[in-house]
């Protein structure tokens, strides 16, 4: 009997990544530093101020930065 779609995967790797997180208490938005897509700090759910941080997440590269330099 075979079992399809329960392959062995490997989990993808994760690193400590720097984010940017709403400070609004009622928010939870929080983005990639390396997917944000503008200098301002300000959340794009509710429009507060955003604080840098750390979270640890699987290694995701944003590729659309090389096509915009």
């Amino acid at each position: 009997m075979m079992a399809f779609g329960r392959q062995n995967q490997e989990k993808a790797p994760e690193e400590e990544t720097s984010i940017w997180e709403c400070t609004a208490e009622d928010c939870n938005c929080w983005m990639r530093d390396n997917f944000k897509d503008k200098e301002e700090h300000t959340c794009p759910m509710c429009n507060s101020e955003m604080k840098r941080s750390t979270k640890v997440l699987q290694v995701v590269e944003n590729k659309s930065l090389y096509y915009n330099q």
